[in-house]
């Protein structure tokens, strides 16, 4: 007869007693910590860094007329027009972004727990700065280079929701 308590599920643990982290979740919790901390970088950095960042831009787009083909694709209008954005809306884009990372780093935390409401408030943090991007930058921010923004955190919401199985509590 098998002993119930030494079973290799990391669900099933003797009362009293917590479950082990898993390592898939271990490691998406550690790349959230590392993207958390880029992210209130990032926040700070693109607040103060708003206005030099359109002017370089307008800068330019003057010299555009001597660039390749490549360069002027991907330096069209739409790309100065969400620079303009990002600077007109400076303090609500990194308020929300402050905001969203601050749930996601109380999330993953929560979740190193095994608490099942970290991933809701991970998922509201991921999910609030794509918003306000929508809301503040328009359709442009779907466009070049800003999809990296929105790729990072499809990718992750897939994984967390494979992990999600774990939390238990």
């Amino acid at each position: 007869m098998t002993d119930t308590n030494s079973t290799s599920n990391v669900l099933e643990f003797a009362e009293g007693q917590k479950p082990e982290l898993p390592s898939g979740l271990k490691t998406l919790t550690i790349l959230t910590f590392i993207g958390c901390g880029l992210g209130f970088i990032g926040g700070f950095w693109n607040y103060f860094r708003a206005e030099k960042a359109y002017n370089d831009l307008l800068e330019a787009q003057s010299k555009l007329s001597e660039a390749p083909a490549w360069a002027k694709n991907m330096m069209g209008p739409d790309v100065l027009e969400m620079a303009k954005k990002s600077m007109e809306n400076k303090l609500p884009i990194m308020l929300l972004t402050l905001v969203g990372t601050a749930l996601c780093l109380y999330g993953a935390l929560e979740m190193r727990k095994l608490k099942k409401q970290g991933f809701i408030l991970w998922l509201v943090g991921e999910v609030l700065p794509i918003v306000g991007g929508l809301l503040f930058l328009g359709a442009s921010m779907f466009k070049g280079f800003a999809l990296l923004g929105i790729a990072f955190p499809l990718v992750f919401i897939i994984l967390y929701l494979v992990q999600k199985k774990y939390l238990v509590y």
